[in-house]
């Protein structure tokens, strides 16, 4: 394998050519754990070989966030170690995309779930999986990544046709943008056009909830049992593993796949302009509202609250902008919060910092007998 079959372009080579000075390594992260990483490791740009990693404490402190940290997919600078010496992270090479969620929980961190990502391939079904509301939540993201997306409505061995057509175009009208697919990963159907999106240098990001056919999907890529599967329980229809860590898998055909663990919570990290370009359709008609402040519940001349009522725009779709636009507005009053306690403890230690060193200089006189 290849840089270039990895994603290595001028970019990242532009980008990485400080560091080569330095006698460092271009690799490509593919696995991480609690205490390392694996990455593939450019020493011979026409031969990478696969080595275990440390991150250096500098990357650590410099790191603003966790999100600054390396991802799975990110590009690096690497020191080589030698024998009985680890191979160190030095720097962590800028993003061309990045798909991201908020952290799970009360957390107002951001979490990477796949670095220069191009495509999002989203796997649902048209049963219990179907939801569209968080769907949307999933195009957004998609949009402000920057990827492709792409959404296979999988298992349609254990649904009627029709109803998993009426399941694809509903989605297709979501999110026009979408490549949406009819699969079944039991019967090996539609795995061409997965296919299809993947060549040299181009990644994929798996994602979706637990036991709708991710790794199944992801194994039959692949060519063997690259994720442990088991049976599917007959009342929940979710199967009982999943992917348990991020990674990123080189296929044998070209192209990379990044499958992730099940995803229960779609908490949103984007931004207004993201989200106003999802919900175009209602952005168009906030325009036409009488006040600029219009919040479309009862103000009056609500132009998308005429729209409900007239039958030209759903109102669960609307209930979606408007609980999304809520929760975006909720985690940029929290991320501020936690921006200012961070900022008095900076300043608090500052302080702190300054009398101890008065108090030091001013003993040391002492000592000396300074007047």
């Amino acid at each position: 394998m290849t840089l270039a079959e990895l994603g290595w372009d001028e970019f990242f080579a532009e980008a990485f050519a400080p560091f080569q000075a330095k006698g460092w390594f271009p690799a490509r992260l593919i696995r991480e754990t609690t205490i390392n990483y694996s990455a593939f490791v450019g020493e011979d740009p026409e031969d990478v070989e696969e080595v275990d990693l440390v991150l250096s404490g500098k990357v650590w402190h410099d790191a603003g966030t966790d999100a600054d940290l390396p991802a799975v997919g990110d590009w690096v600078a690497v020191e080589l170690g030698g024998e009985n010496q680890d191979h160190v992270i030095r720097a962590r090479l800028p993003r061309k995309s990045c798909f991201s969620r908020k952290m799970p929980g009360k957390s107002v961190e951001e979490q990477v779930i796949g670095a220069n990502v191009d495509v999002v391939a989203v796997v649902t079904d048209s049963g219990p999986d179907h939801n569209p509301r968080r769907m949307e939540r999933y195009f957004t993201l998609i949009g402000r990544a920057g990827a492709k997306p792409v959404v296979l409505v999988n298992k349609s061995d254990l649904f009627p046709k029709s109803h998993n057509e009426a399941c694809a175009d509903e989605l297709r009208v979501l999110c026009p943008e979408a490549d949406v697919h009819v699969t079944s990963a039991l019967n090996n159907k539609g795995l061409d056009v997965l296919q299809s999106y993947l060549k040299d240098g181009i990644t994929m990001c798996v994602v979706g909830s637990s036991g709708v056919g991710k790794s199944t999907l992801v194994n039959q890529l692949y060519g063997e049992e690259w994720q442990f599967t088991d049976d599917v329980n007959e009342v929940t229809g979710k199967g009982r593993h999943t992917t348990t860590s991020r990674e990123l898998v080189p296929l044998p055909f070209g192209g990379m796949l990044i499958d992730n663990p099940g995803m229960r919570e779609i908490q949103m990290w984007t931004d207004e302009q993201t989200l106003r370009e999802s919900f175009a359709d209602v952005e168009a008609m906030a325009i036409e509202c009488r006040f600029a402040d219009c919040k479309h519940g009862n103000d009056k001349g609500c132009a998308i609250r005429a729209a409900v009522e007239g039958g030209t725009l759903d109102l669960h779709r609307l209930e979606s902008f408007l609980n999304l636009d809520d929760e975006i507005g909720k985690l940029r009053k929290l991320a501020k919060k936690r921006q200012m306690t961070v900022e008095r403890w900076a300043k608090r230690t500052h302080r702190v910092k300054a009398r101890n060193l008065e108090d030091r200089i001013q003993l040391e006189k002492d000592e000396r007998g300074d007047l």
